[in-house]
Formats: C-alpha cells, structure tokens, sequence
C-alpha cells in the first residue's frame, strides 16, 4: 500500500483552519466595512474631516451597542424582540428626567441599566424556566414596555441634560470620538468574555443545548444570563440615542427591530446559534450605517436603500455560509 504524501496533507491542514477563522470571526465584515469606508472616503471629500469622522460614530454606537445585545441572545439559540421596547422606555425616561452635571449622568446610567436589566432578567425568567417560546414571551415584553414609554412621554419631546449631550457626543484627546473609544472597550469586554466560562458556555448552548447539559452546564442559567446582559446593552442603546438626539420619543426603538438584526446577520452570526459574537455585530452595525451615508453621497434615493441593504446583507450571509461549510468539509471546525 502506498503512504499518502507528507507533503500533500499539509496544505489541507493549513488550509482548513484559515477558512474556519473567516468564517467563525469577524474577519468578512471587516473586509467590508473597509471597502465602504475607501468608497466613502472616494465620493465624499469631507469623509475625513473630524466631524464627519466623530457624526459617524455616533450615528453608529446606539445600533452597534443594541446588536451587541442582541447578540446574546442569539449565540445561545434564542431570540429577543424587546430590543425595540427597551430601548423606547428608557429613552423617554431619560427625557423625562433631566438630571444635570456628571453626577445626574451617573445616575441616569445607573437607572437606566437596572430597567434594561429588569427586562432582560423579565424576558430569560420566562423563557429559561418557564419555557415559554422567546418569540412570544419578548413579543409580550415590547409591548409592555412601549406601552409604559407612551404613558410617560405621548409624544416626542422632554429633555436631556447638557452634560449627556454634549460630554459623550464629543471627542478626546487628539479628536478621538467617544463613540468610537466606547465601541472598542466593547469589543475588548466581548474579547475577554467569550474566554471565560460564560462565553463558552453561551457558544456550547448555541451548538448543542443537550450535549451542553450533558457536560454540565446550567443551560437554563446560561440562557437567562444571556437575556439579562441583552437588556443591559439595550439600555446603554438607548442612553447613547438620547445622547445624540438630545430628545425622548416614545417610538425611537422601532428602527432597531429590524436593524439590530440585520447588524447581526450582515456580521455572519449564525441565528441558530453557537456561531458568531459581538465583535462582528459591532461590525455589521457599522457597516450599515457607513453603508447609508454612501448611498446618500452618491445620490441614491431612499427609497432604494432599504433594498441595497438588503442585497448586500443576503450576499455576505450567503457568502459567511458558504466559508463556513468549505470549512467544515475541509475539516477546519
């Protein structure tokens, strides 16, 4: 009998693992974001220019931190359509109390934390020990908390405060947005966490719930978690959008239903589960928000944007797919 070559066997193993990288990490949405900021910075002579760089960002944060969220939720299997209610109830709480100075900002986090927190923790109570179908149970939950955004402010209005505005709007040293500092510190907390325990366990239920359990892990504590750190990174949305618009709207999170998840599947996180994370979430967010201000440089009506996302998003999931099973036949996961 003769021997399979050396030689020939090696290449497959360094090829299998290159194309699991691209397609478990955010390394296609990367690609793509750089490609429409060339494309920006090409059609708009301005794109550059500090404000241009810091209205970017923080046009991008409340969608980047809201698909962070979501993501959670995701990776162990689940689903959470609270986004768009979380993020409406505490915008207009935040309006509604105008709390002054660092301090009133301080504590306007803080209270909006412990309501995203609450229905987050609402929302995996239900669903992790109740079992009641995450679909249903967030769907009561956005209902519920759009309902209370209503009751506190019927119409858009309130205020907030100076220090909210105009401190985590601005930029740093050396005209370095705060948007753009935030977004990193995230991806540095999604770096580290999905090391530990947590961020493993979250990826193992995703996969297998059963081989999970089997394995010992608190499958039922682990979704719950993940609901619970979902609502957290709802609420910092919102903190972030009443901070840009300096405005409360009872209806401000109905944009992000759609585009949170569109966030999550542009960044090739797997809506099964088990595949994906924040980083790339981040970058899907980011992109398309880039994405917008292309077509608006290039004079695309709007109309037709809503349908190029669209495209661009099946192709680079359809693309994600396609790496991510070369990958697996070439024995690269």
């Amino acid at each position: 009998m003769v021997e399979a070559s050396p030689t020939f066997e090696a290449p497959r193993r360094r090829r299998g693992p290159s194309l699991r990288y691209i397609a478990d990490s955010a390394f296609l949405i990367v690609i793509i974001y750089a490609i429409m900021a060339v494309v920006y910075i090409a059609v708009q002579p301005s794109a550059l220019s500090a404000y241009s760089v810091e209205s970017l960002f923080n046009n991008s944060l409340p969608l980047m931190l809201a698909a962070a969220g979501a993501t959670f939720v995701i990776l162990q299997g689940g689903f959470d359509l609270s986004v768009a209610g979380t993020i409406s109830l505490v915008n207009v709480t935040i309006a509604v109390l105008p709390m002054e100075g660092a301090g009133g900002a301080l504590a306007l986090l803080g209270l909006s934390l412990l309501i995203g927190i609450t229905v987050g923790a609402i929302n995996g109570f239900i669903v992790a020990y109740l079992r009641i179908q995450a679909i249903a149970a967030t769907l009561a939950t956005m209902i519920i908390c759009q309902g209370l955004a209503l009751v506190i402010l019927k119409a858009p209005g309130g205020f907030v405060s100076d220090f909210i505005v105009y401190e985590l709007t601005g930029s740093l040293i050396d005209r370095l947005p705060i948007a753009l500092v935030i977004a990193l510190a995230i991806i540095a907390f999604w770096t580290l966490f999905s090391r530990l325990d947590a961020g493993r366990n979250l990826l193992a239920v995703g996969q297998d719930r059963k081989a999970a359990a089997l394995s010992g892990i608190n499958v039922a504590r682990t979704e719950f978690l993940a609901f619970v750190w979902a609502g957290a990174f709802y609420a910092l949305a919102a903190y972030m959008l009443a901070a840009q618009t300096s405005t409360g709207n009872p209806s401000a999170g109905e944009p992000f239903l759609l585009l949170t998840f569109a966030a999550v599947a542009l960044g090739g996180t797997a809506f099964g589960g088990g595949r994906g994370g924040v980083t790339a979430s981040i970058f899907g967010a980011a992109t398309l928000m880039l994405m917008q201000k292309v077509l608006f440089s290039l004079g695309v009506s709007s109309f037709y944007t809503g349908v190029i996302q669209g495209m661009i998003m099946i192709l680079a999931v359809l693309f994600s797919a396609a790496v991510h099973h070369a990958a697996k036949a070439r024995g690269g996961s």
